[in-house]
């Protein structure tokens, strides 16, 4: 079973039809939707400031999402893939959204719906995006949104949640 700790007065709080990998730590002030899936060796840590995922959100292997203390939360939309070893730390993240491995994004900035972040992009403090793709250190916007960014993120969203079912047998 995952790891699960309440400290200072809040206890995280999951949806429906949740995979928790046995090594994930969930500690604090952490709110989870349905059918989301947190996988092995990441760390939600809501233990300074709040930290909301949306519906069908997978967090991957080894990623970590935390806070500012007081200064910053996170918000994760709905149908959002956080990547391999990834970092969200206090950011807004939108609905429909791709975040790639090993990609980190930082206090305030705000990633809007239909957005993909590239393998080792950096999104720094405050930068507030318009949808489409980014990459770079600092991330840079190559491509516009469109019908096939939706799609690609949206695909890669649906895949994890016949994943996580594979081990919830």
């Amino acid at each position: 079973m995952a790891i699960i700790r309440e400290l200072r007065g809040f206890t995280p709080k999951f949806g429906k039809d949740c995979f928790l990998a046995e090594n994930a730590a969930i500690i604090g002030d952490v709110t989870m939707g349905d059918d989301c899936s947190i996988w092995y060796g990441t760390v939600l840590r809501g233990d300074v400031n709040t930290i909301k995922i949306g519906d069908r959100v997978n967090i991957q292997d080894g990623a970590v999402v935390h806070t500012l203390y007081e200064r910053s939360v996170s918000e994760i939309g709905d149908d959002v893939s956080v990547g391999h070893n990834a970092i969200i730390h206090g950011a807004k993240i939108g609905n429909n959204v791709l975040i790639g491995m090993g990609a980190i994004i930082m206090d305030n900035a705000v990633v809007p719906d239909n957005t993909i972040i590239a393998a080792g992009a950096v999104v720094l403090s405050n930068a507030v995006l318009e949808p489409g793709v980014y990459a770079g250190i600092p991330a840079k916007k190559v491509k516009d949104s469109s019908q096939a960014v939706y799609e690609a993120a949206h695909k890669n969203a649906q895949g994890y949640l016949m994943y996580k079912e594979w081990y919830k047998e």
